[in-house]
Parts: C-alpha cells; structure tokens; sequence
C-alpha cells in the first residue's frame, strides 16, 4: 500500500473548491438545571427560540445570540457530556469594551480584557496594536460552560463567504412587501432607509411584524417621517 503525500497548499485549494455548503448552525451545552441555564442566556437578551419536550424524558431549549447564524442548544436527556465541560465558545464583537459593559449591565462576571501576546499567551489589557482577533474577555455560564468574546474589526482573508442570493432575494421579495403599506400611508422618503432598518430587525432576529414596527419607529424618530397607518 502506498502513500502519497498532499503539500499544504493542495490541501487547501482542494477544500476551498468545494461546491458544497455546510452551515455550522447549533452546538449543545452540558448544563444540570435546564430552567437555572434559560433563565441566564434569557437574561443575556439572546432569542430563544424554542423550549419543547418531545418525549416525557427529554426537553430541548435553543437560543440564539443577536445577529448570529449559529445557536446553542441544552436541555434533558439530551447529551452525556458533563455539565459545564464546554471550554472556549467564542462571540464575536466589533466593539469588545461596549459588549462587556453590556453583559456586565445585565449582572453577569465578565473577566477584564485581555490580549493574546504569541509566544508569551493572555497578557492583561486590550491588543496594544489593536489588532484584530487578538483582544478579549471572558465569561462563564453558571454551569461553568466557558465563553470568550473575542472583538473582531477586520476578517482574514476568505473568512466571510459570499451570502446566500436566494435567501436574500426572498428577504427583498418580503421587505418590499411590508415597505408598501408604509409608502403609501406616509410622506415621500427615501425607500432604502426603511428598507435598511427593516434588514436589521430581521437579522437580529425579529419576526417580519416586528421588523415592520422597528423601521416604522426608525423613521419616525431618525427620519421625521411618520406613517399614518390605520
């Protein structure tokens, strides 16, 4: 039998060919008390997206941290690992200080900041050339399932993917929907502000009735120009 060896380079543009999409979507968390672990992520501001029991013995709950595509999952009789054995979960932020006085806010221990120096590890304080992927904090959930915030202003190359054309022309399809019955109960605006708004809301995770109300108020208060809706 013999073996042939694959240089780096080959590996990599192998992977990179690939037409086939895999979506990193959940990860499972180990917790004890499944009610003690919802009522932390809820108090986070994170979505939850559903708290169900599809047998008497098992329970899942999912949640959804703000603008992610990825969600964490926990519950009963769902997993073996240990509670509280997941180590190193990441949330990337643009703004690392504003995100920790946030969770701070809302009564959860955030470690200072801290920096990863190469060659010499977490160092105390943010990256002193503030370089991206290297500043962070960090917290634990009170099962001891490990978080990092890690702030993040500039991908590496090839990082971020081309988006998905087909669900953003549905988004669009949907957008000029719900913006027509705002058009025609308000005075001339520029289309793409509400539009905007509306795009955020949902991919922060609103339901299209919600998203509707946040650009309706965005418009009011950011733009001066109020629908007159029935």
């Amino acid at each position: 039998m013999s073996t042939t060896q694959v240089s780096g380079d080959a590996t990599t543009g192998a992977s990179a060919a690939t037409g086939i999409q895999a979506r990193f979507e959940v990860t499972a968390l180990p917790v004890a008390d499944v009610d003690r672990a919802k009522e932390f992520y809820q108090r986070l501001g994170w979505r939850l997206d559903i708290d169900f029991k599809p047998s008497p013995d098992t329970r899942g709950v999912q949640f959804t941290p703000p603008g992610s595509p990825a969600s964490i999952q926990f519950g009963e009789g769902t997993t073996a690992m240990t509670p509280g054995s997941i180590d190193g979960l990441q949330l990337i932020v643009e703004d690392i200080a504003a995100a920790r006085e946030d969770l701070i806010s809302r009564g959860v221990d955030v470690s200072e900041i801290w920096h990863l120096e190469p060659g010499k590890g977490p160092q105390p304080g943010p990256d002193p050339e503030g370089r991206s992927y290297f500043t962070r904090a960090s917290f634990s959930d009170p099962d001891g399932n490990d978080w990092q915030i890690q702030q993040v202003t500039e991908r590496l190359p090839g990082r971020v993917s081309r988006g998905d054309v087909d669900a953003l022309s549905r988004l669009l399809h949907e957008t000029s929907e719900h913006h027509g019955s705002f058009e025609a109960a308000s005075p001339p605006h520029e289309w793409s502000d509400w539009y905007a708004a509306y795009f955020d809301a949902r991919e922060a995770g609103s339901t299209p009735d919600e998203a509707d109300a946040a650009a309706d108020q965005y418009m009011a208060e950011v733009k001066g120009t109020v629908a007159s809706r029935p």
